[in-house]
């Protein structure tokens, strides 16, 4: 299965804000109930955030679910 391009500027997008605020993929899997694993196939796009998931990895990353979407080219 292909990558979908919005996929992986999701998790790019996840994985900038992680990065900005200090927090490692560890703690992040920790406070979601996931492995460090599924983190880094979310941040390389190579498996889609399911909106709910989506909403808890704003939360505990302290910012709108809106930063994670990238904004329409038209």
């Amino acid at each position: 299965m292909t990558q979908d391009p919005i996929d992986v500027v999701i998790g790019e997008a996840v994985r900038a804000r992680r990065i900005e605020i200090g927090v490692s993929q560890n703690a992040l899997a920790k406070a979601l109930g996931l492995s460090f694993q599924q983190i880094q196939k979310y941040e390389l796009g190579e498996n889609r955030i399911a909106t709910s998931r989506l909403i808890h990895i704003a939360r505990v990353l302290q910012c709108k679910i809106t930063d994670f979407i990238p904004e329409d080219d038209r």
